[in-house]
């Protein structure tokens, strides 16, 4: 087995990995912690937040080996197969470098900050409301976006491996 089918089959397991994680919270923690009020809603995605942002060393180790692996996946298929030859799964590392963690570094992380250092307990109910509303619409439609890609992108490196 060469560098490239190792960093192919590492790619495609923490993407998928990554793309569980964003569906979960998709399909479970957003929809349940939206039947909260505007402050145990926000006081609930500070409370989950933290614990990511925290360096809980699980998360920490799927979600930077994903970028890690499929780094070393497009640079593998380069010197493996050369530029004309891995197009293809260069297109396919860049997809998920910009579609995912681009996301995720210029949506995702703003909003969680925003969210992440509000005294909520010192803001009237007016003010949860906006705050709630300027994070909760935006945040959930674009995981949906960078869920839908991070399959999209494992899925594509499942084929890459059988290819081989």
């Amino acid at each position: 087995m060469n560098i490239l089918e190792l960093s192919l089959i590492s790619s495609a397991f923490l993407c998928s990995l990554v793309a569980g994680f964003t569906l979960i919270f998709a399909i479970v923690v957003m929809p349940g912690i939206s039947k909260f009020k505007d402050k145990e809603f926000l006081r609930a995605f500070q409370l989950i937040d933290g614990i990511i942002q925290n360096n809980q060393p699980i998360f920490l180790l799927i979600w930077l080996g994903s970028v890690i692996s499929v780094l070393a996946t497009l640079f593998s298929s380069l010197k493996t197969l050369g530029l004309q030859d891995s197009v293809m799964i260069i297109s396919v590392c860049c997809i998920y470098l910009f579609g995912v963690q681009g996301i995720t570094v210029r949506i995702h992380l703003p909003l969680n900050r925003r969210i992440k250092n509000l005294d909520i307990n010192n803001l009237d109910e007016e003010k949860l409301n906006e705050e709630r509303e300027n994070f909760e619409n935006k945040w959930n439609y674009f995981n949906k976006i960078r869920t839908g890609i991070a399959f999209f992108v494992s899925l594509l490196f499942f084929v890459f491996i059988s290819m081989l």
